[in-house]
């Protein structure tokens, strides 16, 4: 395919569409020309078991000629079998109600709903406002960059939107508060705290946040007690607590979802990403009783879309999960992690990366032009696009972060990288910085 025939079909894409890929197997996309790109982005984070599985699609294709649609509140075969295995498997035990969508942004923009519809049917009608963070991206509806940080993406959208309120990222390589982890006790958590006396807790549904900040802080791993504390003031004002696992779930950072590390447990969960590897479209809301029971008693819930829970996306999904049992991948990923992680100490010593920060098969890269006094370039973002060219001239996909404050890159490659892998990706990338700060 020309690169002009791409235009119609992405016409909001700046650039032409130059790179055509035909196929993929294991841990490598398969140009046009032959080429095998290391896919060390795992597309943008997501392709958990691999590339080129031949069961997801088999499984889409059985369910398709059975079925091609029924609304989402029919019951199939396909969706009762991965709702049955997201319970028995994967889930945190509270997170007992399961409403599935076509994508992340979907399911955070439910979750919004439903923290809203919460509190509605419990006759707290002035409970309107959910709280982001800076540094966050929860999806590209107008609902969801309401609530995230991401302002780039926000900026043409301001006259449509309403802001909401934000607390600060723990993002603590620059404190936004000017302090120092861990003499500054975690002082992050306790403007959430501010923001809610100074809104009025009778105005806030929910708190949203990412247990470990993905491509928009650059893999920002949460200080100990963050959560934790965060738990508390939410139970303190009855604020139902949302996280946003798009990327981080399903064994990305190391356990099943990055915020069972943290010891707590949350209202209401989204994931996306992971559930189903790339293999389909499909996202989930998870829920406690404690949130779902006031709308049960009233007959209300979120509403649904057309493709919320497709016969063959819910069959894909199933399909990836089961791999992920079946081959014991949290492991694999955790051994890959681990890999992944002291190869990239090597980059922590380069004059121009401030830090080298994430867990388990997320990780982050932050380039500044002076280490010492973490002093950014003077165009946000272009040498994050410079690095991210030269990589995939030598055959190696980066995610490229950030909200065009920072230069970020990032990886996090399928669960099955070998050591071969990890090599390539950790010094193609050491050479592409070295390239675009030149």
């Amino acid at each position: 395919m020309a690169a002009d025939a791409g235009k119609p079909a992405w016409p909001f894409t700046p650039g032409p569409m130059t790179l055509e890929i035909v196929g993929a197997e294991g841990c490598h996309l398969i140009t046009a020309d032959g080429r095998r790109i290391l896919d060390a982005g795992g597309g943008a984070m997501l392709v958990n078991i691999g590339h080129g599985r031949s069961e997801p699609g088999a499984a889409m294709a059985k369910a398709s000629s059975a079925l091609a649609y029924a609304i989402p509140p029919f019951v199939t075969p396909e969706r009762t079998k991965l709702v049955e295995r997201l319970k028995r498997d994967w889930l945190p035990k509270n997170l007992t109600r399961v409403f599935l969508a076509s994508g992340g942004s979907e399911a955070v923009e439910a979750a919004v709903k439903l923290a809203r519809q919460y509190h509605m049917a419990k006759g707290n009608t002035s409970r309107w406002k959910v709280i982001g963070r800076s540094f966050s991206y929860h999806g590209a509806t107008i609902a969801t960059l309401e609530i995230g940080g991401h302002t780039a993406r926000r900026t043409a959208f301001r006259s449509m939107t309403r802001e909401m309120p934000k607390a600060p990222a723990h993002y603590c390589l620059r404190c936004p508060l000017g302090k120092t982890y861990p003499t500054c006790d975690v002082a992050c958590v306790d403007e959430i705290e501010a923001i809610v006396q100074r809104e009025g807790a009778d105005t806030i549904a929910g708190i949203i946040a990412e247990p470990v900040v993905g491509s928009s802080g650059g893999a920002l791993v949460p200080p100990s007690g963050y959560w934790k504390r965060m738990r508390e003031i939410c139970d303190r004002h009855d604020i139902v607590l949302i996280a946003d696992e798009v990327i981080s779930g399903f064994g990305r950072t190391g356990p099943r979802f990055a915020h069972e590390a943290e010891g707590i447990e949350v209202d209401v969960m989204v994931s996306a990403k992971g559930m189903s590897g790339g293999y389909a479209p499909i996202g989930g809301l998870f829920a406690s009783d404690r949130i779902a029971e006031p709308l049960a008693r009233i007959g209300d819930a979120p509403m649904f879309y057309t493709y919320s829970a497709h016969p063959a996306a819910c069959a894909a999904a199933d399909e990836v999960l089961r791999i992920m049992s079946d081959e014991d991948m949290l492991a694999k990923a955790q051994a890959a992690g681990e890999k992944l992680e002291r190869r990239l100490q090597r980059l922590k010593q380069h004059p121009n990366v401030a830090e080298v920060r994430g867990r388990g098969m997320l990780w982050g890269v932050e380039v500044v032009k002076d280490r010492e006094t973490l002093e950014p370039f003077a165009v946000p973002g272009a040498v994050t696009n410079k690095a991210m060219k030269h990589a995939l001239d030598n055959n190696v996909w980066v995610y490229p972060g950030g909200i065009g404050v920072t230069d970020l890159l990032m990886l996090g490659p399928p669960f099955i990288s070998g050591d071969d892998e990890i090599e390539t990706m950790c010094a193609v990338l050491e050479r592409a910085i070295d390239q675009a700060v030149a």
